[in-house]
């Protein structure tokens, strides 16, 4: 299970488990189950769009991985960018844990980090599977 070949060969369903997380915390958005913010909906977009890239037929197409590489990095970019206004935050003393972890910003957003970094990772680590080469009959 700790080898990258594990997930690799699940991609699929770990592209679908994505796609249920965007579709998930856009539905809690929608219905004000949490506040509006623009850092949390480019996070949310960008994970169920790599979410996407990852159920394509072939997740290994080049396209494909510069595609996901632009969504990735601006993802990655709004990601660090919400979660370093945190640092930032307890840095000054002002930082307090909120009483909704699933509404916490700085605790979502570096989850939000690990998830888009793993899923460009196993992007870049698929392989195909190689074709089965014809048996020649003697």
């Amino acid at each position: 299970m700790l080898e990258l070949d594990f997930w690799t060969q699940r991609l699929r369903l770990l592209g679908a488990v994505a796609i249920a997380i965007s579709i998930l915390t856009w539905t809690m958005e929608l219905t004000g189950l949490v506040y509006v913010c623009p850092y949390c909906r480019t996070q949310r977009t960008v994970i169920g769009l790599l979410g996407l890239l990852m159920s394509t037929p072939n997740p290994g197409f080049w396209i494909t991985r510069y595609v996901g590489s632009v969504l990735a990095a601006f993802g990655l970019v709004v990601g660090a960018t919400q979660h370093f206004n945190g640092w930032r935050k307890i840095m000054k003393g002002e930082w307090t844990l909120s009483p909704k972890v699933y509404d916490d910003a700085f605790l979502l957003s570096g989850a939000a980090i690990c998830i888009i970094v793993a899923q460009i990772l196993l992007i870049y680590a698929y392989r195909r599977a190689a074709a089965p080469e014809a048996q020649s009959v003697e």
